[in-house]
């Protein structure tokens, strides 16, 4: 069985258009797809990519925000070098993954995208759950780091907690819309949600270091909506 699944993704179209044409995952055709429908990158944008190995994304977002924009990854895995792109190995739910990150980027970011997935179990329920748990880290991220107005576009496993997450996410941002790209796995559960015109009405403040108190970045905790 795993012989056949391997031989039917190696003759995938979209596959083996990212080998053809150097990006690291198929994925990367589906953040293509996303942003030439909704526009979500501009020239200049600072990007946080979570969930970012094998850096398909990052590949992306690079290119279309240009050299004025700034791109960094975090994965639990560590991911090949891209120039001109930092990556942090670690996970985006520790707090000590998170302080880095708020280190490393110094600044808000005009988008976060999150192409996060849980190691799949086969339970359609709980892969459901546990989808949905990590898209409330990624709205967390947005709390702390997302300019006003800033966008968000992230992985989800359609379910019943579904609804709730949408909920959630316009209590935060002016538009928020559901979609499915063409490069998407025709049987896969997967959409992609893609919010736009944060509020910042949710925004969790961050003690920033400067010369007189040389503080650190203080951060307190983090998992499900506040």
């Amino acid at each position: 069985m795993h012989e056949r699944w391997l031989e039917e993704r190696h003759h995938e179209y979209y596959y083996k258009l990212a080998k053809k044409m150097d990006y690291r995952s198929r994925a990367s055709f589906k953040l293509m797809q996303i942003d030439d429908r909704v526009d979500i990158f501009r020239d200049g944008d600072r990007v946080v990519d979570l969930g970012a190995a094998p850096g398909g994304w990052l590949q992306v977002a690079k290119e279309r925000v240009g050299d004025k924009g700034f791109v960094i990854g975090v994965d639990l895995r560590p991911i090949q070098p891209l120039p001109g792109v930092p990556t942090i190995v670690g996970d985006i739910t520790d707090d000590a993954t998170m302080k880095k990150l708020l280190d490393m980027f110094q600044g808000e970011a005009d988008v976060i995208i999150s192409d996060m997935a849980p190691n799949i179990c086969g339970h359609y329920s709980t892969d459901h759950a546990r989808s949905i748990d990590l898209c409330t880290y990624a709205v967390n991220v947005c709390d702390r780091i997302l300019k006003k107005n800033g966008k968000l576009v992230m992985k989800v496993f359609y379910g019943d907690m579904f609804n709730d997450l949408l909920k959630e996410l316009e209590r935060r941002f002016r538009v928020v819309k559901v979609h499915s790209p063409d490069a998407s796995r025709p049987t896969s559960s997967e959409v992609y949600v893609i919010a736009k015109g944060f509020l910042a009405e949710t925004r969790v403040e961050l003690e920033i270091p400067d010369e007189k108190t040389a503080k650190k970045r203080e951060f307190t905790v983090k998992g499900n909506f506040v």
